[in-house]
């Protein structure tokens, strides 16, 4: 079929004319990548390797080519089935980095003297939280994949206002904390508002970039003020409180015991907890039984200082191998290792030299220190863990949104449905069983202001610093089109709920009952519905 009569057979979405040469890349005509299960099948490889919007900049594996030219024409879903399968992996292996990373972060607060308000609204907001960032981050580095971004930020924001908070109160109605409660509704209306107003304009500039951070900043002065009066009050009308008790750990050995270099090695590389292995379900198990080489790899590479240690988790042996697998992760996934594969003088590769620097750190660091005692410089360790599972989480997240820019070119589904949906889900889903666990064990507050105060970093930074690396990268402005009608469903199903939640709950004196859960849960589902049927074109404007 020649280029020209596209049109006609409806491949392309406006008229063209001309006479076209025979081999004239179709993206000259048809400049957008879903249109390639439209083609026969002889042409869509043609069609992948020469549209720009089919280009993938970054990621290790090209899911687009490798499924339309690497695989057959009739393997195609077998490509499919094993695109879907790896997916789920990605996200596990996102989630368990960033259970590296709150550690890191936590120690790095912690050396820093900072305060537990100032910690909880920074460092820990950014480990709870990496995965929607760094997500964001990935989905908008790429103009066709920013859809990902908004679905999956706003997708996000409904679950967790929705389905995470009316489970909670489902689980175990309790009285909110209104001041609290209030704070985080208004600066999450006000993110919300910003971004909307975006999406409106269609582009965003520096100065708007900013103001997101600036948002952010006003957050945190706004929490630790109000904490601050808070203990004021209290401290005034308690008077100081003397508690002699001094904290005994649950678990203490009655005798110690010396183990070897290389027992300290192979028990630091174990990530079973027996004890809490064995009083686990036995899907926990199964699933567990599943990350194991994932955490196996991650403690090879990702150093962990843990403050709520006595001896901050130093493990010499698997310490002094981190300075070498560390840096050589960060080199070698930076840039989809663009840079580490790079030859200086071009005789030595950059991963060598890494590799031998390494190797010249680790010597150093095992003769001068000793197996019990964590060195001075540990601290330091914390920030290679930081680097290194930040890398780690980055390109996992950018492997995530390449292979489900794929899913939805081949089921012609928009990137911010896949967003709302499949990202979404698989960013907060560890968040909802968490925050049910914590109402469960009678901690229900604990639970609900990490529903509103974690998003609020994940909305701020997830667009503000994604776009902002993507003005230092390119150009001083970033284009934010929305993919249709769904986008305006999504911003306008978020804002309802969090109006809703900002009248209804002060309505109820700020007590959050199993009726309240169950409209949570309803509105959801209605929103869910509303999205799909929007997606599939049953629901259409003009």
């Amino acid at each position: 079929m020649r280029p020209q009569q596209l049109s006609t057979f409806g491949i392309c979405s406006r008229p063209v004319f001309g006479d076209w040469p025979l081999f004239t890349p179709l993206a000259i005509i048809c400049d957008t990548c879903h249109l390639v299960m439209r083609l026969n099948e002889s042409q869509r490889c043609f069609f992948i390797r020469n549209t720009p919007d089919c280009n993938q900049d970054g990621g290790f594996l090209n899911y687009l080519e490798t499924a339309f030219c690497l695989f057959p024409t009739n393997l195609l879903p077998l490509a499919i089935f094993f695109y879907v399968s790896i997916s789920p992996g990605l996200l596990a292996f996102l989630h368990s980095a960033s259970c590296s990373f709150c550690p890191n972060l936590s120690a790095i607060s912690a050396t820093l003297k900072l305060t537990h308000n100032v910690a909880g609204v920074t460092f820990l907001a950014l480990g709870n939280g990496a995965p929607d960032v760094f997500s964001a981050m990935a989905a908008f580095s790429r103009p066709q994949t920013a859809g990902l971004a908004i679905g999956a930020l706003f997708g996000a924001g409904i679950f967790v206002t929705t389905i995470v908070a009316g489970s909670v109160s489902l689980v175990k109605p309790f009285t909110v904390a209104s001041r609290p409660f209030l704070r985080d509704i208004i600066f999450y209306m006000a993110a919300v508002f910003w971004t909307f107003l975006i999406l409106y304009k269609g582009q965003i500039h520096l100065g708007e970039v900013l103001g997101y951070l600036c948002l952010y900043v006003g957050y945190v002065l706004t929490v630790i003020i109000s904490a601050y009066i808070y203990n004021r009050q209290k401290h005034f009308i308690n008077g100081p409180l003397q508690n002699g008790s001094n904290h005994v750990p649950e678990y203490q050995p009655l005798l110690t015991c010396t183990e070897s270099t290389s027992q300290i090695f192979l028990k630091s590389l174990n990530p079973v907890d027996i004890r809490k292995w064995r009083r686990k379900p036995w899907y926990w198990r199964a699933f567990k039984v599943i990350k194991v080489p994932i955490e196996v790899i991650l403690l090879l590479s990702v150093p962990v200082v843990d403050p709520d240690k006595e001896d901050r988790n130093w493990k010499r042996p698997l310490n002094c191998l981190h300075l070498i697998t560390g840096p050589l992760i960060c080199v070698l996934t930076f840039q989809s290792g663009e840079y580490g594969l790079l030859y200086i003088q071009g005789g030595f590769p950059v991963w060598a030299l890494t590799l031998l620097i390494g190797l010249f750190l680790c010597a150093i660091i095992f003769w001068s220190t000793t197996n019990y005692q964590p060195p001075r410089f540990h601290f330091l360790f914390s920030l290679l863990g930081f680097l290194v599972s930040a890398m780690w989480m980055n390109t996992a997240a950018t492997e995530v949104v390449s292979l489900l820019r794929t899913l939805g070119v081949v089921f012609s589904l928009s990137n911010t449905v896949l967003g709302l949906t499949l990202l979404a889900w698989g960013n907060s889903i560890g968040d909802c069983f968490s925050d049910i666990t914590i109402a469960r064990q009678g901690y229900p507050r604990m639970a609900i202001s990490a529903c509103f105060g974690g998003i609020i970093f994940n909305m701020v930074f997830g667009v503000g610093l994604g776009c902002l690396l993507q003005m230092i990268a390119h150009d001083n402005m970033v284009k934010l089109q929305p993919e249709g009608l769904l986008v305006w469903v999504l911003a306008v199903a978020l804002g309802c709920s969090l109006a809703f939640s900002f009248i209804l709950v002060p309505l109820q004196c700020f007590h959050l009952g199993r009726p309240y859960g169950a409209f949570l849960l309803l509105f959801y589902a209605v929103f869910l519905l509303v999205a799909l049927l929007t997606e599939f074109g049953k629901i259409t404007v003009g």
